[in-house]
């Protein structure tokens, strides 16, 4: 998943194939597993889990399935996964954040290198990339819901860092540690999001006009996305 990053519209207008919800659905499973393995299995209660089930509504997944993957965190518990993060530069210099779920980090991270280099990208260290991004709560909410000023008004009561109305919703900004406290909040007001979650948004974006290095950075994002260890990645790019 990459959450609502410029790969996720590039993937939109590409259209989502069969094999793609699945492997979408499985990464969701993933994660609200842990996080009902982590803390409560109530979702009022574990801010983690909420967002993961609120997710995977978003993506339309079957209640069946998010019933099955809270009852999957008391099974299983030798099994236990740790939230990795990796940095990378991908063609063109574009900087990479991919954020993975493993129960193994020799294999992640061998598989995640691997697919860098074959791609023309190369692993980084820790910090190589972050300071390219910004850490933030992402909340956007459908413009049927409330005015641009109605929005605005709310946004800065709430003490978010930023507010945009674009053609088709809301967006609300956060500092990482308001996400959970304004998206609450906003839960009392709105029944549903658009799409809520925590992102690395890029500080600059590198705009890529080359279809040869296009494609190249397509192949690797979808190669990265393919590989079921890996939640989000975040590239600092816009392909013209």
């Amino acid at each position: 998943m990459a959450g609502h990053s410029h790969w996720a519209g590039i993937k939109h207008k590409k259209g989502r194939q069969d094999k793609e919800r699945s492997k979408i659905f499985s990464k969701l499973s993933r994660e609200i597993t842990v996080a009902a393995k982590l803390g409560a299995k109530d979702p009022d209660t574990n801010p983690r889990l909420r967002s993961a089930i609120q997710a995977a509504k978003e993506s339309n997944m079957p209640k069946e399935n998010i019933t099955r993957a809270i009852n999957k965190s008391e099974l299983n518990n030798n099994e236990n996964y740790l939230s990795l993060r990796y940095e990378g530069f991908g063609p063109s210099n574009t900087a990479l954040i991919i954020e993975t779920l493993t129960e193994n980090k020799n294999r992640t991270a061998s598989k995640i290198r691997t697919i860098l280099q074959k791609n023309s990208g190369r692993m980084g260290e820790t910090g190589s990339t972050s300071h390219l991004f910004y850490n933030c709560g992402v909340i956007q909410i459908s413009k049927e819901k409330f005015s641009d000023d109605e929005i605005l008004n709310i946004a800065i009561d709430l003490g978010a860092k930023d507010c945009k109305s674009k053609s088709e919703f809301h967006e609300i900004i956060s500092e990482k540690e308001d996400f959970f406290k304004i998206k609450i909040a906003l839960e009392r007001k709105v029944d549903k999001f658009i799409y809520s979650g925590i992102e690395w948004r890029p500080l600059n974006y590198i705009e890529i006009n080359n279809n040869d290095s296009k494609q190249i950075i397509i192949n690797l994002l979808e190669e990265l996305e393919n590989n079921d260890d890996v939640q989000k990645i975040f590239i600092n790019c816009k392909l013209k």
